[in-house]
């Protein structure tokens, strides 16, 4: 065993292999074959500017990439891993599949630019034998089953080695080529172009993906041996040099060559170069070293998907994360990249290639300098990078990204965004467990929260009128027996209202308990979750119910809004708990909470249409309450098809017009109540008492009624008792009248002053 780890060991890279890989695909193919065009085209500052504008994106992702790896290990799958640890695997997964993409085609770019080296000798051969056109094809194809060949035979360690020698022949191929003379006596103005030339941002979409090499080095992070030292400074290095190499390249080309030349010969530099064959030498080893380096990381983004179980099915996932036994070689990977490079290599267009291949990496550097602004936003301690970038210009890096799209290719950004939105409902489809909530956006998430509600704490000093809104607390110690409470809680929270709902065990606090409570808040959690609940649910110990209802009054609101309801509920079958309810309501009126109490059966809340509102002449303060709730509760999807009906006892004065007030009422506060189901019941049928509820409301599938406080302290149980006509019923106890009801008429007060009875003092009827 130690042996085969020593192995291992010594099988693992170091620094220089991801600066070698790096800049390998840093100096590609363009730097050969389009700087001249693209310095014809924009001029020398124009070069200057698109260098720039691409080290805009690249800095601030190279920044970003060795700030991550150095706050944590970095597996197999380099830039992949990276994103899916902070993100999630979900979105991490949608933008994996879009970078492997990008790499693997970039195999098949670099290669189909590697016969574009191949010219000279195809024109020789013309010449001297007069053949025909020869199709650069002849070359990619075997080039891509060459290094296909290698990959699969030899491995990363013997392609590395070669990654070297073919860097060092392209350092000399660009050593020749600023050793040698100027073709021109008089060099062009620094921002002069040819006539007619092509727009700035199509030349700097060809040029751009010249700057995408990045990534490449951070593809080996599973087989390095200090990921958090070697992508950090070979990734920096790699890009910083690369950035000086590019200037260098725009300026000798700009002062050696006429503009003409420099836009029709894409081989000047070979003009230009002391030994001329170099040139074509260094572009064959520009364009093998950067698709070395590329089918070097494919193949291991693609394995490390596979790893995390991404694909639909656990074969195809097997498969693909298959390695050649005694290495770490992702053999079925490369096989499905090596297909991948052939498809666009028989396409063989390198300016459609050039802009598929953009794009994708645009979406991968915009995401991995989202990680790290993120990251600075939710201010987790656990993020603690040995090396650090700035917010801002993770920020910046980003949001060039982003911009760069649109102003390259609207139609192949809008492509690329479209599919990473297929990409991730087919993730999200076939991965339901992989849907959590990233640490980073819970980090964000908490931080904005902090800072709202602080922000709200300190302007309600400066707010002369706040509009009501229902914030209700709910405890129950029969949560998992009764979930009535919870669902009414539910549909007050889902749009209008907040809820809290708190899961009451009696005891004294211990380490036991403690365990109990977590595991109690979880399994109410996931089954509030399973009905796409925004109730916030937790659990709360305390040795009596007095102390939890003390408790509760004083608990924080969520979303900074305050709580002012006291949700409590009990079955009317035994009444189980209401004497310790009844007792605890004090508490809740002296923190002016309105109060309620929903009293449940087993008919529940039935099919949810009818929804029963009872009003005396003395209840104006819990009527508004009550048609407020009403109105909340209709305004969730599960009583879309419900009605308000609203059945009022008429006052005892002759000259008060009942109806014409609550239409009135209807429509001054807009709520979507119908004049037909406003029942006006004559004052003589008070005496009915609850029977006349019973009767009324047998069918509806939820009833209000007002209760007084005083009734309460003066009658206790005998309230609540002998509803047992109708439905789950829910007695409400304002703590004031809501703004609803803005004006009393002068007769609706003298009614209300001569009035003595509402029906919750009344007696049971006979």
């Amino acid at each position: 065993m130690r042996n085969q780890e020593s192995v291992a060991e010594r099988d693992l890279f170091g620094t220089a292999s991801v600066f070698f890989t790096t800049i390998s695909t840093i100096l590609g193919a363009i730097l050969f074959l389009r700087f001249g065009w693209a310095t014809a085209n924009v001029g020398f500052l124009g070069v200057l500017c698109i260098i720039a504008i691409g080290h805009f994106v690249t800095i601030p992702t190279a920044f970003a990439i060795s700030e991550i790896a150095t706050n944590q290990k970095v597996e197999g799958g380099g830039v992949y891993y990276m994103i899916s640890r902070s993100f999630g695997l979900t979105i991490g997964a949608t933008i994996g599949i879009g970078l492997y993409l990008s790499q693997a085609i970039s195999v098949a770019f670099y290669v189909i630019a590697f016969a574009e080296a191949f010219r000279p000798i195809f024109a020789t051969l013309q010449e001297t034998y007069s053949w025909g056109a020869i199709d650069p094809r002849f070359v990619s194809v075997p080039t891509v089953l060459a290094l296909s060949a290698m990959m699969l035979l030899k491995g990363a360690q013997v392609g590395l080695k070669i990654l070297y020698l073919v860097v060092a022949t392209l350092f000399i191929s660009l050593l020749s080529f600023f050793l040698g003379d100027r073709l021109i006596t008089s060099p062009p103005g620094m921002l002069e172009t040819i006539n007619s030339p092509e727009s700035f941002f199509t030349v700097f979409a060809v040029i751009f993906p010249a700057f995408t090499g990045l990534t490449a080095g951070v593809g080996l992070s599973g087989d390095l041996h200090d990921p958090k030292t070697a992508i950090p400074r070979g990734t920096l290095w790699a890009t910083i040099l690369g950035l000086f190499i590019y200037v260098a390249v725009a300026w000798k080309l700009s002062v050696s060559a006429s503009l003409g030349d420099l836009e029709s010969d894409q081989f000047i530099m070979s003009k230009i170069s002391l030994w001329s064959a170099l040139i074509p030498i260094g572009l064959a080893c520009a364009c093998f070293s950067s698709a070395l380096g590329s089918i070097l990381a494919a193949p291991r983004t693609l394995q490390a998907l596979a790893q995390d179980s991404i694909f639909p099915t656990s074969n195809l996932n097997s498969w693909l994360a298959k390695s050649i036994p005694g290495s770490r070689e992702p053999i079925n990977s490369l096989l499905v990249t090596i297909l991948l490079a052939l498809f666009f290599v028989a396409i063989g267009d390198v300016n459609f290639v050039a802009q598929v291949i953009s794009m994708f990496f645009m979406v991968t550097y915009g995401a991995i300098c989202l990680v790290s602004f993120l990251e600075h936003c939710g201010a987790d301690p656990a993020y603690r990078p040995t090396f650090r970038s700035r917010w801002y210009i993770s920020l910046f890096g980003g949001v060039t990204c982003f911009y760069l799209m649109f102003q390259m290719s609207a139609v192949y950004a809008l492509i690329a965004l479209i599919s990473m939105i297929i990409l991730f409902v087919a993730v999200s489809h076939y991965n339901p467990d992989k849907r959590e909530l990233a640490s980073v956006f819970r980090g964000v998430i908490i931080q904005v929260s902090r800072r709202l509600q602080i922000m709200i704490q300190r302007a309600e000093a400066d707010i002369p009128y706040k509009p009501w809104r229902p914030s209700f607390v709910c405890i129950s110690e029969a949560s998992f027996r009764r979930t009535f409470a919870l669902d009414l809680l539910r549909w007050i929270s889902r749009r209008y209202g907040f809820g809290t709902f708190i899961h009451f065990m009696p005891g004294y606090f211990s380490k036991a308990v403690c365990d109990d409570a977590q595991a109690a808040r979880t399994k109410l959690r996931q089954r509030a979750n399973a009905k796409k609940s925004n109730v916030y649910i937790d659990t709360l110990v305390s040795p009596s119910y007095t102390s939890a209802i003390s408790q509760l009054v004083q608990l924080p609101g969520i979303a900074g809004q305050e709580n002012n309801g006291l949700l409590f509920e009990f079955s009317k079958s035994n009444f189980e708990n209401l004497d310790r309810i009844i007792e605890n309501i004090p508490l809740a009126r002296a923190a002016g909470f309105d109060v309620c109490l929903l009293g449940t059966c087993e008919k529940g809340f039935g099919y949810r249409r009818e929804l029963h509102i009872w009003i005396t002449p003395v209840d104006y303060e819990n009527a508004s309450l009550m048609i407020l709730l009403g109105f909340v509760i209709l305004g969730h999807p599960d009583w879309r098809k419900a009605t308000i009906k609203i059945f009022a006892i008429a006052s005892e004065s002759p000259n008060v017009d009942d109806r014409a007030l609550f239409l009135d009422l209807i429509q001054s506060g807009r709520l979507p109540i119908s004049p037909n189901n406003i029942q006006i019941i004559p004052n003589s049928a008070i005496s009915m008492g609850r029977a006349l509820i019973n009767e009324w409301s047998r069918d509806a599938d939820l009833t209000m009624v007002g209760v007084q406080a005083d009734a309460i302290k003066r009658l206790g149980t005998e309230v609540f008792t002998d509803y047992d006509g109708v439905g789950n019923i829910l007695f409400v106890c304002s703590a004031s009248e809501k703004e609803l009801v803005e004006v009393v008429s002068e007769e609706r007060e003298a009614s209300v002053a001569a009035s003595e009875s509402p029906i919750s003092d009344l007696e049971p009827a006979a």
